[in-house]
Formats: structure tokens, sequence, C-alpha cells
């Protein structure tokens, strides 16, 4: 894709672009935390309990993030107080690694897709931009509402689980649908709570201790498949 085509793609074909599992940024290196949780003791059986959780946790702060740098970027606002609120809200270092590791991978791709877009120019000024900035940054390129936004870091994070689960586990691939499936409601019920917020300060709170220890544990690991 050029960067012309990119620009003059609909919205609906940017945003499952995005959503897309084999997009070239290293989402296939993750597993969201589900390697740890199952090095840990969880039974695969508890993957959608899992899911729910994140969805309710972690992955509402990074579309919450998302949908406020979104406004900034619109509205001519400056990142660095929405990049303070996601530290913030993210205590785990090994999260803000993983997290910030993403975007510079995401940053790289819209650079190539979008090489004059001034939302992407402006993230690319920050130091170390978290990947639900970038992904802003992108949803500003392509026209996307908010909401659809946060849909995208919701299912983006729900197919992250269900594909390291394919290789973590063994399992029936029909199975690993269905959770993606099932966790739809989940999805939209977390972008809706999202999709209007402007204020850093409103960015969800929620966190996740035992997600922060896994990830945490993991990231000292020896024995690995996936990065976090």
């Amino acid at each position: 894709m050029t960067s012309s085509s990119a620009r003059s793609a609909p919205a609906e074909i940017v945003a499952m672009l995005l959503a897309d599992a084999r997009l070239p940024v290293a989402g296939h290196t993750q597993s969201a935390g589900l390697e740890p949780a199952l090095a840990d003791g969880m039974e695969p059986a508890d993957v959608p309990v899992y899911l729910e959780l994140r969805l309710a946790t972690v992955t509402a702060i990074e579309a919450g993030t998302a949908v406020v740098a979104l406004h900034h970027l619109r509205a001519g606002h400056d990142l660095a107080s929405v990049v303070e609120a996601w530290t913030a809200r993210t205590p785990s270092p090994a999260l803000r690694e993983v997290a910030r590791h993403q975007g510079r991978a995401l940053l790289r791709l819209l650079v190539r897709l979008w090489p004059h877009e001034p939302a992407i120019a402006a993230v690319a000024d920050l130091p170390a931009a978290p990947r639900a900035v970038v992904l802003a940054a992108a949803a500003q390129a392509g026209a996307l509402r908010p909401i659809t936004l946060a849909r995208i870091v919701g299912y983006d994070d729900v197919q992250t689980v269900v594909a390291a689960a394919l290789k973590l586990t063994p399992m029936d691939p029909a199975d690993a649908t269905a959770w993606v499936l099932d966790a739809a409601p989940e999805i939209e019920a977390m972008a809706e709570r999202v999709a209007t917020l402007t204020d850093p300060d409103r960015i969800p709170r929620i966190g996740s201790p035992q997600i922060e220890a896994w990830a945490q544990a993991h990231a000292v690991s020896t024995r690995r498949l996936f990065r976090a």
C-alpha cells in the first residue's frame, strides 16, 4: 500500500487493517499476558474469564488513552498529558516497556503508510510513545471515529490472547474463534464506556495487580515463547 492509497481508503478498510492479526507490528510476539498466566497455573478453560478481566482493566485503560489522544490530536492539544495519564495508570514497568515497544513498531509502519500525516509526525516527536497513542495517530490518518478506535483496541487485545492460546495449549481452533465472538459484547460495552472521553483525567483507573505481577515475572523469565 502506498501513502496515497492509504489516505484514500475508506475508514472501514483502515479499521480492518489495524485490527488484522497479520499487521507487521510485532503483535505476533505478544500473548497479552496469557503465557505467564498459564505458566502460573491458570487453566486454558479460564481464558474467557481472563479476556473479560483484561477488557475491564488494562484494555480499557489502553482504549481510553487512545480515544483521548485522538481527541487531543484533532483539537491540536499537546499529547504529553495523555502519555502522563497512561503512565500513571500502568504501574508495571514490564507493561510500559511492551506498550512502548509496540508503539515504535506501529509507528514505523504508519510513517511508511502516511509519511506526510501531521498526527503521525506529532506522535513521532514524543519520546517513547505507547501503542495507544500511536494508534490514535493511525485513527486520525484513517478518519476513524473514537468508538471504532476503542473497538479496535478491544478486539486486538482479545485476538492476541486467543492467537497465543492456540500456540500455548492444545485446543480446537473453532473453540478459540468462539472465544472471540463470545467476547464481542464485552468489547462493545468497553468501547462505549470510553468512546466519549476527552480529558486525560477521565481515562479509566482500574488496575489489575495479578496481570501486572504476571507481566513482571514474565519479563525476567528465561524460558518463554512470547515477549509478554
